[in-house]
């Protein structure tokens, strides 16, 4: 054989022996370390999240659903041309392409680039058919009304977890358990899923079911939009509750947010007013001190009190009304909303009456709604009142409340007398479905007796009737409620001057509630008065629900509250006379010589003679008959200054009196 064609033969001989010699080893002696290496390369495991579970509102319309999208990741050893890459997802998703480049630079084979990515975006990218880049299929969270209720639902992040409102503390139901799968990788990176390389099943969430009905929250969101806008309000709040339950009907707060994307706007925007501020009520809390007034036994509505024409002192402090009047009755102090009236109303029910029958509505601690972040208000220990703490406190002062317990004090006026738990989800899973947990309503306390309770819805729809809140009355249906303006109070720095909290919350229907809604304004200016601008909304809101829930409106019913024992009568408002009882006294007594007379029951026309006769100076306050004088009755006239200061009935009384010739 020619040795050239020899050394071929033997050379292509050694060829294949070595060849067949690195297969064998490749195939046989290191099969497994391979296959195993394959195996790393095609197969990645990925956790598999399912759906959260559905939340809908009392009607069944979706206010949360999940929706599949697609994340988008890269494997950097895979990618041919990454500026290419980064280019085209930079552009797609609108990332910033130096970041982007950035993370292409990682050794690893899995890097997120952005995760749940809208259905078109994902298309666009799917399309490009770009080596090493990796579209995996995700589940999102979907609110389809966007900002209606947003502070009450809450929002989810991008691991699918709750992070606020029922989101966040229903997280443990509605969460799904992830479940586990492998994945095999296409030449192109691409993902190719097999149903039976799934390592562990995924298990859906439960859906809620709320008590919020979505047409109602709307009527809410409106109408408080339109009222902070009109008052220029920083922001604000309402709420509505069942009259009967508790249950919440709509929680609104103002500013608001979009929950599908809630980094686009200021955290403040998130938070739930209603449940997490608190802030002093003012006038709106004179209804509890009226019903410890009541239930100590010390008042009726009929009886009259000197309201001071406007200013008390009490303890070497000054206390000033919003206006001067003169003697009022209850109702009428309610009507009016007097000040220092009610701190005779207070101080009628002493501070140990009044302290209790604060904690018995619920204040001072928190109301037990199933929210997160509730707030427990603002109520001290009975031992740390000052002197002149329960003065204050009685017209809403001292003592700071949340939206949602002053609505439920309220819904125990409104239901006869049962301060009721209120609560936003109704069932855990579909009604009545195996496995379901269904809320039922529950009595936390009873504040207040049947008879009171009758007597105090009199006195508020008196407020509405012809007091300081008209602009809340509803046609045909009537309304009873209670204005509060209370200036603002900033811890550290007292109150803020020109800064106020203007509110209104009441019921209606007048005869029937069945509803009851509290609206509140953060800064209004220049109207800052709960009858300016809350009460209003007030009344479109519950006209607009009322109407929703199918309750029609009477022409002409006569104002009767049937209450929850109908043998316990109405206050009639007539009967409640803006007229104190005359003093029983019939004629003056005889003067004494060198004394102080006794002016008590005298015109204010006969005391101006009486004390001209003496050379006294008088300081009367009101009109009318006399009631009580200062200094009393025989003291020496060297002793008493030279002036009298005496306290009136109202004028029509005394005009009556002196018309019939009578003191």
């Amino acid at each position: 054989m020619n040795p050239r064609l020899l050394f071929i033969v033997a050379l292509a001989a050694s060829w294949f022996v070595a060849l067949g010699c690195r297969l064998y080893q490749l195939q046989v002696t290191r099969h497994v370390h391979y296959s195993e290496r394959a195996r790393q390369q095609q197969n990645r495991m990925v956790t598999l999240t399912p759906p959260r579970g559905t939340i809908y509102d009392r009607h069944g319309r979706e206010l949360a659903i999940s929706v599949e999208v697609q994340s988008i990741a890269v494997d950097p050893t895979r990618v041919e041309n990454k500026e290419e890459v980064v280019k085209a997802l930079a552009r797609i998703l609108r990332l910033d392409k130096r970041q982007l480049a950035k993370k292409l630079e990682s050794n690893g084979e899995f890097v997120w680039v952005k995760r749940k990515v809208e259905p078109a975006r994902a298309k666009r990218i799917k399309d490009l058919g770009l080596r090493g880049v990796i579209l995996l299929p995700e589940n999102k969270r979907y609110y389809p009304f966007r900002e209606l209720a947003a502070a009450v639902l809450g929002y989810v992040g991008t691991d699918n977890a709750g992070l606020a409102g029922l989101e966040f503390l229903y997280d443990p139901v509605v969460a799904s358990a992830p479940g586990k799968r492998t994945v095999v990788r296409d030449a192109r990176s691409g993902i190719v899923l097999y149903p039976s390389r799934e390592v562990s099943a995924a298990r859906p969430g439960q859906d809620l079911y709320l008590t919020l009905d979505a047409t109602i929250q709307h009527f809410a969101e409106e109408e408080l939009q339109k009222a902070i806008h009109a008052a220029n309000a920083k922001k604000g709040m309402a709420v509505v509750l069942d009259a009967e339950s508790s249950a919440v009907l709509a929680m609104a707060s103002y500013p608001t947010f979009d929950p599908n994307k809630y980094n686009a706007v200021d955290a403040e925007n998130w938070r739930n007013q209603p449940v997490a501020d608190a802030f002093e009520p003012g006038s709106t809390f004179k209804m509890v001190t009226l019903a410890a007034a009541l239930e100590a036994g010390v008042i009726s509505p009929r009886d009259v009190f000197n309201c001071e024409m406007g200013a008390i002192r009490m303890h070497g402090v000054t206390i000033r009304d919003h206006k001067p009047f003169g003697m009022l009755n209850v109702a009428d102090i309610m009507a009016h909303s007097s000040n220092i009236g009610t701190i005779k109303l207070g101080r009628a029910a002493g501070r140990q009456r009044l302290h209790a029958t604060i904690e018995a509505f619920g204040f001072g601690r928190p109301t037990g709604v199933d929210l997160p972040s509730e707030s427990p208000g603002l109520l001290r220990p009975l031992e740390r009142w000052s002197s002149v703490s329960p003065a204050y406190i009685s017209f809403g002062q001292g003592i700071s409340v949340t939206g949602l317990q002053l609505t439920t004090a309220f819904g125990a006026i409104a239901n006869g007398g049962r301060l009721m738990k209120p609560y936003v989800v109704a069932s855990v899973g579909r009604p009545g479905e195996e496995g379901s947990q269904t809320r039922q309503p529950e009595v936390k306390e009873l504040p207040i007796s049947p008879s009171s309770v009758a007597q105090i819805r009199s006195m508020l729809g008196g407020v509405v009737e012809y007091g300081t809140a008209k602009s809340a009355e509803i046609p045909g249906f009537g309304a009873a409620g209670k204005t509060g303006t209370a200036e603002k109070a900033v811890p550290g720095r007292g109150y803020v001057p020109n800064r106020y909290v203007a509110s209104f919350v009441g019921f209606a229907p007048y005869k029937d509630p069945k509803i009851v809604v509290l609206v509140a304004l953060d800064e209004p200016w220049p109207a800052y008065h709960g009858g300016d601008h809350p009460a209003p909304a007030f009344q479109a809101i519950a006209e607009k629900t009322l109407l929703y829930l199918g309750i029609r409106p009477k022409r002409d019913a006569p104002m009767v509250w049937p209450g929850e024992d109908n043998r316990v009568p109405r206050v009639e408002l007539a009967s409640l006379e803006r007229t104190p009882q005359r003093p029983e006294r019939q004629k003056p007594q005889p003067v004494e010589a060198g004394k102080i007379p006794d002016f008590a029951g005298l015109s204010l026309r006969q005391a101006i003679a009486l004390s001209s006769q003496l050379g006294l100076r008088l300081a009367p306050d009101g009109n009318g008959l006399v009631e009580r004088q200062e200094p009393a009755p025989g003291v020496p006239l060297e002793t008493a200054g030279g002036t009298v200061r005496l306290w009136l009935t109202s004028a029509h009384v005394a005009r009556s009196v002196e018309k019939g010739g009578k003191t």
